[in-house]
């Protein structure tokens, strides 16, 4: 009988002689990290204001009936203004009872109310105070918010994220100096996740009619502060 104790040979050589390579050390590579942060100031060039009409009768009907009539009239005079359909878009319509309570008794219903409230997307802000004025002129009689916001942040976006690395470098320099080393390459940069500035509400005005709007409503849209954050790896050299 012939025995193949070559095949045993065969196979454990290379074993044997793999399990003797070892792998070579990675050097380490002495690094700084630092984290940056640049803002930009932007101006707003767009705006958007929520118009209530509100109305009172004494039944559901007659408040829906004239709520109607008005909010047609603040629509027309708005378009008349410029504004295109798709700016104009109807956000909530309420109808509810005004009640009386009296002890020991059931509630009565003396009133009905009716609220039609409408968002107006503006794309140029000089048209907000004369928007604001002619819609209160008719028939409009709350303007329950007011939003300023840019709608083009990129340009402003990549400022800020040359402010930021400007300031990750000259922080990783003076760590570098004050370890009696120097600052080497970037070996890495990392940017944060960004999201615009949120838009900027201004104070509400509720219940202003004809006799409060004599003059042309003064409106300041201000700035907002853009701001983005970067992660940066620096490769440190000591001092010799």
């Amino acid at each position: 009988m012939k025995h193949q104790i070559w095949l045993c040979v065969a196979i454990l050589g290379p074993l044997t002689a793999q399990a003797q390579d070892s792998p070579a050390p990675i050097p380490v590579i002495p690094q700084i990290a630092v984290t940056g942060r640049g803002e930009v100031k932007v101006s707003p060039d767009r705006a958007t204001i929520q118009i209530s009409v509100q109305t009172r009768a004494a039944t559901a009907a007659a408040a829906a009936t004239e709520n109607a009539t008005k909010q047609q009239s603040v629509l027309s005079a708005l378009r008349a203004l410029g504004l295109e359909n798709d700016q104009l878009s109807t956000i909530n319509y309420n109808v509810y009872p005004e009640q009386r309570y009296e002890q020991g008794k059931e509630p009565t219903i003396v009133a009905y109310n009716v609220t039609n409230t409408i968002l107006v997307d503006v794309r140029k802000l000089g048209q907000v105070s004369p928007l604001i004025d002619a819609a209160l002129s008719h028939g409009a009689n709350m303007i329950t918010s007011l939003q300023f916001y840019a709608s083009n942040t990129e340009v402003a976006r990549r400022g800020a994220i040359a402010t930021a690395i400007e300031k990750a470098r000259a922080d990783a320099d003076a760590a570098a100096r004050a370890a009696h080393g120097s600052l080497g390459t970037l070996l890495e940069i990392s940017i944060g996740p960004y999201s615009p500035p949120p838009p900027r509400p201004m104070m509400m005005a509720r219940g202003a009619t004809l006799d409060t709007v004599q003059l042309q409503t003064p409106i300041n849209p201000g700035e907002e502060t853009l701001s983005v954050e970067v992660s940066t790896r620096w490769k440190f050299i000591p001092g010799q």
